[in-house]
């Protein structure tokens, strides 16, 4: 979630920092979910306060901003599923809950940005509409450490949440 950020906000600084160590395991999860036809990969992001926005025009300011590098890894495939959000959750104002439902999908996993916010209250918000909740820990970025760390925690013992490494999530 919300990894098209064109990164021209007051956190962008330390969000970057954290969002370089989850490149990797995040394109790796992306790569798997893509490959295993049980698996529904759905992008999700904020469209930043621009009720208008389309993926494309969500795609081309991310591109433009500071950090295109970390952004190209997660451009989402044209035709692919994809869903705007207005909130920090995924589920909040979106058609999400409603086509998990119709897919018969009962296991969400969580990646992106930012764990102490977004991740966060998609996790609750996944876990209050009886998903069962898995986060990929190496495929999540916080803003602030010690946030991050304790909304994982929040996750796990309040969402029951499982805590994986990405490469384990599928």
């Amino acid at each position: 979630m919300d990894m098209l950020n064109p990164y021209d906000h007051d956190d962008a600084e330390a969000l970057t920092a954290r969002v370089e160590h989850i490149v990797a395991p995040l394109t790796g999860l992306i790569e798997d979910a893509g490959r295993r036809d049980d698996v529904d990969l759905i992008f999700v992001n904020d469209i930043q306060g621009d009720f208008s926005a389309t993926r494309d025009d969500l795609v081309r300011r991310a591109l433009a901003g500071k950090r295109p590098d970390l952004v190209e890894p997660f451009v989402p495939p044209e035709g692919g599923d994809f869903v705007p959000k207005v909130r920090h959750s995924v589920f909040y104002g979106t058609p999400l809950e409603y086509a998990l439902h119709t897919r018969g999908i009962d296991t969400v996993v969580l990646a992106g940005q930012v764990t102490e916010q977004c991740v966060l209250y998609s996790a609750l918000d996944a876990y209050v509409r009886e998903f069962s909740v898995r986060v990929a820990v190496d495929g999540v970025a916080a803003i602030h450490e010690d946030l991050g760390e304790a909304a994982l925690r929040m996750m796990e013992r309040n969402m029951r949440a499982t805590l994986l490494p990405a490469a384990e999530c599928l």
